[in-house]
């Protein structure tokens, strides 16, 4: 784990935004997040950024997404902290049948964890791998991180 900085401030308007407060449950003997709830936090983010707010937005969800991959950093222990924490996810690549999701679990203070995660298009009653439809891209390409410059 490794210190973080003061934070700088950055545009986030392509960034979904999911906010949670930590359970008690998620504490482990260590007195904190145990490592295996982050997983669960970016889970709950992603349904709600591919499900959940497309249909309240009267929008097709998302649908038949599986993940093929996550890599995760912790960066500082997150404790029992009775705040709100968030994780902010975006697009950084999007591909025709998959894409690269970026997160990071924080607060207004702390980067706690950065996580990504490939997840790729699939057709369940097929059982087999899919091309992402116009639609889908389009919702799922209002969260790639605008080119530098």
């Amino acid at each position: 784990m490794e210190d973080t900085a003061t934070l700088p401030a950055r545009d986030t308007s392509y960034r979904h935004l999911y906010e949670f407060r930590v359970r008690f449950g998620d504490i482990d003997s260590q007195m904190h997040v145990n490592n295996v709830k982050f997983l669960g936090y970016l889970e709950d983010a992603r349904l709600e950024m591919f499900h959940s707010d497309p249909v309240r937005a009267g929008l097709e969800p998302v649908r038949g997404m599986v993940v093929a991959r996550h890599e995760i950093d912790y960066k500082v222990p997150l404790t029992g902290v009775l705040h709100p924490v968030r994780v902010e996810s975006w697009v950084t690549e999007l591909r025709a049948a998959s894409f690269k999701l970026s997160y990071e679990v924080r607060d207004d203070d702390n980067v706690y964890a950065t996580a990504t995660s490939t997840l790729v298009a699939f057709d369940v009653e097929g059982a087999r791998l899919r091309r992402y439809t116009p639609a889908e891209r389009e919702y799922i390409g209002r969260f790639v991180k605008p080119a530098d410059g």
